[in-house]
């Protein structure tokens, strides 16, 4: 990790251009490694297996892979990348379409109540990213609840993750700060960190806290005051 000629604020991390792309990079390969690999083992069954029933297993696991990449590849598309220019409107509809298909599995499940409105992208990307965010306080699955307040520029978020031993992780209110522990950046904790980044270009600022202590976490952006 390298450092700007900037001086950042005290215990703010600012990482150069080159280093933020590549880390990023990483984070999106690790959410589409897994599907991509169970394809290639769906494939090498096929060319191998004889047996009707493995092969009919073979091809259910690439179909379920193969539009679980899709889903992911969409959702990293809106959410780290640069959807247009930099003042591109981006729809709300088509956020909660990429965040349901990331996100809902057999343990976790979505419900979005922010109305179809197009707002600057850095708005949504944000949004999107906090809800990524949100799955990680509930490492055991549960309920994801997605609602906004105002129009347009004024537009505001809440995110309520809500299940079994719900928590925020360790270093994560740090990292949305730009804050990290040891002063380093890696894969690993990059995505709540560009989360942060994101919120500063969208003006906005993040909180996360739990409102019911192993139940209930809530986070929200709220605009900043010119």
């Amino acid at each position: 990790m390298s450092t700007s000629d900037a001086t950042p604020p005290s215990g703010v991390i600012t990482l150069d251009a080159l280093d933020l792309a590549a880390l990023i990079a990483s984070r999106v390969c690790h959410d589409v490694i897994s599907p991509v690999g169970a394809i290639v083992n769906g494939l090498e069954i096929l060319e191998d297996e004889k047996d009707e029933g493995m092969r009919g297993f073979a091809f259910d696991l690439i179909k379920k892979s193969a539009a679980q990449a899709s889903a992911r590849l969409q959702f990293c598309r809106i959410a780290f990348g640069a959807a247009g220019s930099a003042a591109a409107m981006l729809d709300l509809g088509d956020a909660e379409q990429v965040a349901r298909g990331f996100i809902e599995d057999q343990k976790t499940k979505l419900t979005w109540e922010a109305p179809r409105q197009l707002l600057l992208k850095n708005k949504v990307k944000l949004l999107l990213n906090l809800v990524l965010v949100a799955t990680t306080t509930i490492p055991r699955g549960g309920v994801i609840a997605v609602t906004s307040e105002g129009e347009g520029d004024a537009t505001a978020f809440r995110i309520v993750a809500t299940g079994p031993t719900a928590r925020v992780p360790g270093n994560v209110v740090d990292l949305l700060a730009g804050r990290a522990p040891d002063d380093r950046v890696d894969a690993h904790v990059i995505q709540p960190f560009y989360a942060g980044l994101v919120a500063k270009a969208a003006n906005m600022a993040v909180t996360i806290e739990a409102e019911i202590e192993g139940e209930r976490i809530v986070t929200k952006a709220t605009n900043v005051s010119a």
